[in-house]
């Protein structure tokens, strides 16, 4: 999982190797300073030496305005490698979604796509941009400071590396609760959004049944479930970040006790250990970074964890290996043997045959399931055949390119669907590729020109979310 993760860095590695300097430069500048307070107390400051203590302190503003420069980096640059990440994975699950068949959106609720679209992206970009920078900070600054306290007392430095192990343990054990309760966070939230997406959606037949109170009791069920699941996960987050920070406040209470002992000894200067505890605090910084980065990484994680199972998620209704453009269309459409039943359920159409001559007008009289949709779902292979074959103009549609097959298909659905836009926009949709007059000769022979006309904006005029602002009729026509 982690591996497939990092793929995504590599058309973004010039920032990345840039945010990672600049995480460098500033880990290695936070260092400086307890050097400079130590020798200054200890030699400069003593000494009267003007001229050192000015020198120093100019050094000092220098090197700040280059970590200045480089948190900036890190804040703009860095922020902006992770919403770039996010908008190519973004960009590819939607591409992706594209091509999956009507089945997966029958099975998959539309807040709970929109989820992994929305929400998740946005937890895997912050851990995008952070994750590797706190890691590598933290890192050098370990490294760093684990150095330089061993340069000052390597008995103390040893008596506080050994509590290490102790934290480890702590902090491998609750990860696994955190990982799992940030996972199940995130089906909530789609559980929500899935609710939340379908009230507003139906908001006006609930208004006109007066069921207002029936939808928020609905709402409400998901949202106290997302509630509950949140809580349990900040359970196991609020135990391990007290836990660290205890662990955290004993160190410094190791650092205070023994390093006592050492000065009462002789083996540590009184200097010397304040500047012990200036180092023991860069010391305590990369463990608080990385206390912040487990969370944030199972946050991220499981967004990613649920980004992968959709894009491993594969169509399976793609075009065959020897698929051709489907030219010259004629329009004879033949069932032979046709059977088909919906996963899950008993068979709808079960070895049908049919054959509609071309420039033939046919109706389909039946009960409602009775499977006149699904012939008409069929012919544009939204759907896979169980048995038979269908062809058009004695091609088997298999053998045709999806796109070409379904360019020459004009389908008004039932439910009628109309893009949020004009209604210009929503005729151009069929061929996007359409002049104003295409576009008007279009109208004209859906009988709707007249209408769209005597509009104050014309063909500019906003239609709404799905086409609220006509009637189904009009709807219908555009479509």
């Amino acid at each position: 999982m982690l591996k497939r993760f990092i793929t995504y860095y590599k058309p973004h590695k010039t920032l990345f190797i840039i945010d990672m300097i600049c995480a460098f430069l500033v880990a290695a500048m936070d260092l400086v300073f307890p050097m400079f307070t130590n020798y200054l107390l200890k030699d400069a400051i003593p000494n009267k030496n003007l001229r050192t203590i000015l020198i120093f302190t100019i050094v000092l503003v220098l090197l700040y305005v280059v970590k200045l420069i480089a948190n900036y980096i890190i804040d703009y640059w860095g922020h902006v490698m992770g919403v770039r990440l996010q908008y190519d994975m973004r960009k590819e699950v939607f591409a992706h979604l594209q091509t999956l068949p009507f089945s997966y959106f029958d099975d998959n609720k539309t807040g709970n796509i929109m989820s992994r679209i929305v929400n998740d992206l946005m937890d895997i970009s912050e851990l995008a941009h952070h994750g590797p920078e706190d890691v590598f900070i933290s890192i050098i600054m370990l490294i760093g400071s684990f150095g330089l306290l061993c340069a000052i007392n390597i008995k103390l430095t040893l008596i506080i590396f050994a509590c290490i192990p102790i934290i480890i343990i702590f902090t491998m054990t609750k990860r696994m609760k955190m990982s799992k309760a940030f996972y199940d966070v995130r089906k909530k939230i789609a559980v929500v959004n899935t609710k939340l997406e379908n009230s507003i959606s139906g908001i006006r037949v609930a208004k006109s049944f007066t069921n207002e109170e029936y939808e928020m009791e609905k709402f409400d069920e998901g949202n106290t479930q997302f509630r509950t699941s949140r809580s349990s996960a900040y359970k196991y987050m609020a135990e391990f970040m007290s836990g660290m920070r205890f662990f955290v406040d004993m160190l410094n209470v190791v650092v205070l006790g023994f390093g006592g002992y050492f000065v009462y000894k002789g083996e540590l200067g009184v200097i010397d250990l304040s500047t012990y505890f200036l180092y023991v605090a860069y010391f305590m910084q990369p463990i608080r970074r990385l206390t912040s980065f487990v969370e944030q990484y199972q946050s991220g994680m499981s967004g990613f964890k649920r980004f992968v199972e959709l894009m491993d998620t594969k169509p399976d209704i793609v075009d065959s290996d020897n698929a051709r453009e489907f030219k010259d269309v004629q329009g004879e459409i033949e069932f032979k043997n046709a059977t088909f039943k919906y996963e899950g359920s008993e068979e709808i159409l079960s070895n049908i045959n049919l054959k509609i001559e071309k420039g033939k007008t046919l109706a389909l009289v039946g009960p409602s399931g009775g499977g006149k949709t699904t012939i008409c779902h069929l012919i544009p292979r939204f759907y896979e055949l169980n048995k038979g074959e269908i062809t058009i103009d004695g091609e088997d549609i298999k053998d045709i390119t999806l796109k070409s097959l379904r360019k020459n298909i004009g389908i008004v659905q039932q439910d009628v669907f109309l893009f949020t836009g004009t209604i210009k926009d929503n005729i151009l949709y069929g061929n996007p590729e359409a002049d104003d007059d295409e576009v008007i000769e279009a109208a004209k022979n859906a009988n709707i020109h007249d209408f769209i006309m005597s509009l104050p904006e014309g063909y500019e005029t906003y239609v709404g979310e799905r086409g609220v602002k006509l009637s189904g009729g009009q709807k219908q026509r555009i479509s």
